[in-house]
């Protein structure tokens, strides 16, 4: 640290050169960065659905597996024929369009007839990966410009469109919260800077890291396929760490500046002390953020990769571009003057928060008693948390996959969007006299679990058959030749049914129509393996939550020896990571009463009907306020740890530490609480609920937990707070954090 703070003091401008150099070259690449990142969540890796996707592919030489749905609503009042000729002429202008495989109507996907008088129902198979998000654009384009030139209404909607509605909404959200957030948090340091010049600061810091980390995520969008969400996560942590840090920084070198230091020398210890805590505090946040690659899953491990590269910026961004700024300003850091206040107010003691402190410590038990109670009844609701895949309910009303899956629904063909692919296996080639008896007792089990709308296999009825052509017996021929071939892979050692149920699935619905078919499918001598869109839904939320354990466990590790060696302590560790661990299950618990059905959703405009917590929230909310309220652990303990060093009795060191860390913890949870609920006016549901969560989990960590039960435990805990056996004390390195 001595090394870098002596190069960013003395050449301050040439630090500034730099950075300025690398941002002329990191916007572009910052801009178009969201433009390279995907909602899909991508195939599991020998996961059943992935194998089933892979035989459909190589057995069956099936491509069209990415159904769009698109509802036409015809005119008011237009004639039958009219109305069929401009149905007609959509078909065929859809079949002309680019990245369009076929063109076909509900009834020959299945044998379902949803069109009556009303809308009708046009389904457009798109490229499964490749290419698939440029064709449902030309397929919108083209429905967009139809509408205008014939009048009719047409609604796009389907799973791919659903995705890419979920990337652009998340991306608008995420600007339009950084947008709303950034002059709240400058009225905010303005109050608490009380100069201009220094509100700036904090700022810079926050955009600096912002663009720097994702012109980055742009070039590493090459070779990894990076989650939507990981913008909202870098936004998140670029605006909250960043500007805690620089908070903390800034009145420190004021603090200095006090002392009637030069700006050199200022800045200089400002790095060293405050420089030090920053460091110390970005390693918990970045190891938080790096037990999200733990798990065995790209889409969630390039979260865990942009959190990382977020909070590394922030942290050298903190260390050189700040630092440097300081040295250049000195005193017109205060400036300007008449919004001045006395420099050094946010680090000096507090006497309401000391005496405050004392206060708490006279009766321990009751305040650790009572605090911890509060914390597990918020927490309680995560016991019936129902997890799962959000889908389209992942999605506000008033977008337009969303919306138009309604009219799909209403039409009766809600199922379309959560088919089963069911594959299954024989030791020998089929044989028609011995095996067409169980193929049909096999599928006929299916049609009969509840729920199920219809089941495409070669025993489809004539009426099926007739329904998915024009009505002509030459079409129904057709039809049952198009079935034959979709359902017997040409080696003959795999046969294909595809079951469709009554509705559109939500996550807990899955979880009851699955073991049905499958014990359906266990009454044939076949073997099988199920697949299709809910299955993988459901095959990513079991792995997502199946990995958080380990996730935990890693990063409570990580954890525990970062401050082991920071404060040279086994107590202290295992009291940050259990206060800790209880903010984010309180979090996590208002999250869940939002989202199945609690007051609180429906007064935060959540969908009613998401009714589950995605699978990703429990793990990005651990990971993310972890690290996050780590910061605040380290602001306070590293205080109560240098009073200690310094003489002070325990009670003392934990009542000055926090008359000197609350108003800039307060402060930094005020600026994180404002950045984090701009999330929530979000129309993606996922990052509504990420900013509820780190909101509540900010809320909680800055006033009970820092304020309440760390000096509670600390005094109940006593000389034993720093105990560490002799032998370990031997063998740790010294280490030294400080602010």
């Amino acid at each position: 640290m001595h090394r870098l703070a002596d190069w960013v003091t003395r050449a301050p401008r040439q630090v500034l050169g730099i950075f300025a150099a690398l941002l002329v070259l990191a916007v572009p690449l910052a801009v178009q960065a969201p433009g390279r990142m995907t909602a899909s969540i991508g195939e599991l890796p020998n996961a059943e659905s992935t194998q089933v996707t892979a035989l459909l592919r190589s057995e069956f030489g099936e491509q069209q597996l990415n159904t769009a749905l698109l509802v036409v609503q015809p005119q008011a009042g237009q004639p039958a024929g009219a109305r069929a000729t401009a149905l007609g002429e959509f078909r065929e202008g859809l079949e002309d369009v680019p990245g369009v495989l076929s063109v076909q109507s509900a009834s020959e996907l299945g044998g379902l007839h949803p069109a009556g008088d009303g809308p009708e129902l046009v389904a457009a198979q798109i490229p499964l990966y490749e290419g698939a998000t440029e064709a449902l654009r030309a397929v919108r384009r083209f429905a967009q410009t139809f509408e205008e030139e014939r009048g009719l209404e047409i609604g796009v909607t389907g799973l791919q469109a659903i995705a890419d509605d979920f990337t652009h909404y998340a991306e608008s959200d995420t600007r339009r919260s950084e947008l709303t957030a950034m002059p709240l948090i400058a009225l905010v340091l303005l109050l608490v800077f009380g100069a201009l010049v220094a509100t700036g600061l904090p700022m810079v810091v926050g955009v600096v890291s912002i663009t720097l980390t994702l012109a980055t995520l742009y070039l590493l969008a090459s070779w990894l396929n990076i989650s939507t969400f990981t913008q909202s996560v870098v936004t998140m942590l670029g605006l909250g760490a960043g500007i805690d840090y620089a908070l903390l920084m800034v009145s420190r070198f004021r603090e200095e500046l006090s002392r009637d230091l030069d700006s050199v020398q200022a800045a200089h210890t400002t790095m060293l002390t405050a420089g030090r805590s920053v460091t110390w505090s970005g390693a918990t946040v970045a190891i938080a953020m790096a037990g999200l690659t733990v798990p065995p899953l790209a889409y969630v491990q390039s979260i865990g990769i942009g959190g990382v590269l977020a909070v590394g910026m922030t942290v050298l961004t903190s260390l050189t571009v700040l630092p440097a700024l300081l040295t250049l300003l000195g005193e017109r850091v205060n400036s300007p003057r008449r919004w001045a206040v006395r420099s050094g107010r946010l680090a000096e003691l507090s006497p309401r928060w000391h005496a405050w402190a004392h206060r708490v410590m006279r009766r321990p038990w009751a305040w650790t008693l009572a605090g911890t109670a509060l914390l597990a009844l918020l927490a309680a609701p995560t016991l019936g948390m129902q997890t799962g895949y959000g889908g389209a309910w992942g999605l506000s009303a008033g977008i337009e996959s969303r919306d138009a899956l309604d009219d799909v629904r209403g039409l009766g063909a809600g199922g379309l969007l959560s088919q089963f692919e069911v594959i299954l296996t024989l030791d020998r080639p089929y044989d028609p006299q011995h095996d067409a008896e169980a193929f049909r007792a096999v599928t006929e089990n299916l049609r009969a679990v509840p729920g199920v709308q219809t089941v495409v296999s070669p025993f489809l009825s004539p009426e099926d058959l007739a329904g998915a052509g024009s009505g002509g017996q030459l079409d129904g021929l057709a039809a049952a030749m198009a079935l034959n071939e979709r359902s017997f892979a040409p080696g003959g050692e795999y046969l294909r049914v595809t079951v469709i149920p009554d509705r559109y699935l939500r996550s807990d619905e899955i979880d009851v129509i699955e073991p049905q078919l499958r014990a359906a499918l266990d009454t044939g001598p076949f073997g099988f393996l199920l697949g299709g869109a809910p299955v993988g839904e459901r095959e990513f939320s079991r792995a997502v939550m199946g990995a958080l354990p380990g996730v935990m466990l890693s990063v409570f590790a990580a954890t525990f020896i970062l401050l082991l060696l920071a404060f040279r302590s086994l107590v202290v560790p295992v009291k940050s990571i259990l206060l800790n661990g209880l903010t984010v299950a309180a979090a996590t618990g208002a999250v869940t009463l939002a989202l199945q059905g609690g007051p609180l959703g429906e007064l935060l405009g959540f969908p009613p009907q998401a009714d589950v917590v995605d699978a990703m929230l429990p793990l990005l909310l651990f990971s993310v306020m972890f690290g996050l309220s780590m910061d605040y652990e380290i602001f306070l303990i590293s205080r109560v740890y240098e009073g200690v060093q310094a003489g002070l009795n325990n009670d003392e060191a934990v009542a000055q530490a926090v008359g000197r860390t609350a108003r800039i913890i307060t402060s930094a949870a005020l600026i994180m609480l404002i950045v984090f609920a701009a999330f929530i006016a979000g129309r993606v549901v996922l990052t509504k609920s990420i900013g509820l969560g780190l909101a509540v989990a900010v809320l909680l960590d800055a006033t009970l937990v820092r304020l309440v039960l760390v000096p509670a435990v600390l005094k109940l805990a006593g000389r034993w707070n720093w105990w560490l056996p002799g032998w370990l004390e031997r063998r740790l390195p010294h280490l030294e954090v400080r602010h």
